[in-house]
């Protein structure tokens, strides 16, 4: 209202004559009063510490105490497996009669480090694994002008697993006898041939890793591991009654949890007499098949969780279910391991059971099929110097560089960048996650 009288939504303001600090008067309807919320607004840093990290979505960082980032780095990658932490969990402090007192530390150690991290979005500072880690293996305490040396990555997580596997291993227990074998372990079939005197034999061997072999005709990851399975070695021969050259070639013919693979970047230099560093461009994909690398066997075992994966991702594209003949099995079934790339949520199998579950063979079928999940990099020219970082896959499907105690969240393609080739971050190890199915 205005004095003179009501306006209506038509009036002519220009004929109304409002001045300057007129009062005008406004009427309607009151709407309902909104009422104040049952409760505030929340904010992380208010929340318990367990919650802020679901919160974040990953969790913390660890300090660097002084060249530790293959220390660090290591620890981030294993700390990613949930079975690994799982089998810790139930690791007994009284230990066991078989384990010596210092691996029964590092085991102890490495667990109430994993929960820690798992409790914590602040960095957290490895101060008793390092104490214990060295006391165990002394090579990683050596000292230099008073300062202690960077070390390899590598040899930090081959050692720690090692240790664990001892520890870990169920005594008297045929469920699951090894924990970290059932998880990482690799058994190899092997064809031993000698050209010259014709001789030939088999043998098995397990291990927690394969080599990606680097040279100048490698240029993707699946090339480099077929170089890492063929190897000559020098051995006497009962036919020749000397030293022969023996060619040995390798066959997967058992599959593990987690896949890691170790890029050979480091070779010595007689003439500097030192570590030095082969800096070239290998790719790497964040889907991998190993399909081509197994034994006939293990290959025929493989053929119909294949199937049955690749019908299970044909149906969330409207594909229709293929059927397994015997002579199509290769063709209809197998995935290519050079251009194949995926990303966490859609690469798992709806079949796929929770990576809590038990990872018995008797519940779920190995398909050959890995999903990158870490990736541990060295920046530098040299292996006793340069700088470590791990890049780890979260739950959620977001990758995360744990620079030491820094976080910082990257994406797929970031991830991709690490082949090498230059000055940058180019990965050393990769570990992949088995993509299985239900039986």
């Amino acid at each position: 209202m205005v004095k003179g009288g009501i306006l209506k939504d038509d009036a002519d303001w220009s004929t109304v004559g409002v001045k300057k600090g007129q009062k005008l008067m406004m009427m309607g309807t009151a709407d309902e009063i909104v009422k104040a919320p049952e409760k505030g607004p929340v904010f992380i840093e208010d929340l318990p510490e367990e919650e802020q990290v679901i919160a974040v979505g990953h969790s913390a960082g660890l300090f660097n105490l002084g060249n530790t980032c293959y220390m660090n780095s290591t620890l981030q990658c294993l700390h990613s497996v949930p079975e690994l932490k799982s089998a810790l969990i139930k690791y007994s402090n009284a230990g066991r009669s078989d384990v010596d007192q210092t691996s029964h530390m590092l085991t102890v150690a490495t667990r109430d480090l994993f929960s820690e991290l798992d409790k914590s979005v602040k960095a957290v500072a490895p101060m008793q694994f390092w104490m214990v880690l060295r006391k165990k293996y002394p090579q990683f305490g050596q000292l230099q002008n008073s300062t202690f040396m960077q070390q390899d990555a590598e040899e930090c997580w081959t050692q720690l697993l090692y240790t664990l596997s001892q520890s870990l291993r169920s005594a008297g227990s045929s469920e699951n006898p090894d924990a970290v074998k059932d998880l990482f372990g690799i058994d190899l079939v092997s064809r031993v041939h000698c050209q010259e005197s014709g001789e030939e034999s088999s043998e098995a061997e397990s291990v927690y890793s394969l080599k990606c072999h680097i040279s100048h005709e490698v240029n993707h990851l699946a090339e480099g591991l077929k170089h890492g399975l063929k190897s000559e070695i020098d051995k006497v021969s009962p036919s020749l009654g000397r030293s022969a050259i023996f060619l040995k070639e390798s066959r997967i013919n058992s599959l593990p949890r987690y896949l890691t693979i170790q890029f050979v970047r480091f070779f010595w230099k007689r003439e500097s007499n030192q570590k030095a560093k082969i800096l070239r461009k290998v790719d790497y994909p964040l889907e991998l098949d190993v399909f081509d690398l197994c034994s006939d066997d293990l290959r025929k075992q493989l053929e119909a969780p294949r199937l049955l994966l690749r019908n299970e991702e044909g149906k969330k594209l409207g594909l229709k279910p293929k059927e397994k003949t015997s002579d199509s099995a290769d063709k209809d079934v197998k995935m290519s391991d050079a251009e194949g790339t995926s990303t966490g949520n859609d690469s798992q199998s709806s079949a796929t059971p929770q990576e809590d579950a038990p990872s018995s063979d008797k519940e779920t079928q190995m398909t050959g099929i890995y999903d990158l999940v870490a990736v541990l990099t060295h920046k530098g020219r040299s292996a006793d110097s340069g700088h470590y970082v791990a890049w780890v896959k979260q739950e959620s499907g977001k990758w995360i560089e744990y620079d030491d105690d820094n976080p910082i969240v990257q994406r797929d393609e970031d991830i991709l960048k690490l082949s090498g080739g230059g000055d940058w971050h180019m990965a050393y190890i990769c570990m992949y996650k088995a993509r299985v199915v239900p039986m």
